[in-house]
């Protein structure tokens, strides 16, 4: 999966607007940060832990990573490498 062709972080109203081929899309920092594809969080989920986040947690930076970003979150949370193709499948989801 290719690279958006533009990523705006909207922070006021704690969006994350993705603009690819097909269109432009938004998705929620809480539910990129409920989402998180580090290694710790993904355990958790996987062992039924529930990840509570807060609704007004921001994207306070975002790192370019070559086949996907890394997001730096307000709760200083800033494992998790998010693939091109894992953020598309969560627009897909929403």
């Amino acid at each position: 999966m290719n690279a958006p062709q533009a990523i705006r972080n909207m922070r006021g109203p704690g969006q994350l607007v993705l603009q690819w081929q097909d269109g432009e899309h938004s998705l929620s920092h809480a539910r990129l940060r409920g989402a998180c594809p580090c290694s710790q969080c993904r355990a958790a989920r996987l062992q039924g832990g529930i990840s509570l986040v807060r609704d007004d947690v921001r994207v306070l930076q975002i790192e370019p990573q070559g086949y996907g970003v890394q997001l730096v979150f307000s709760d200083g949370h800033e494992r998790g490498i998010y693939p091109w193709a894992y953020l598309h499948d969560l627009i897909a989801q929403s």
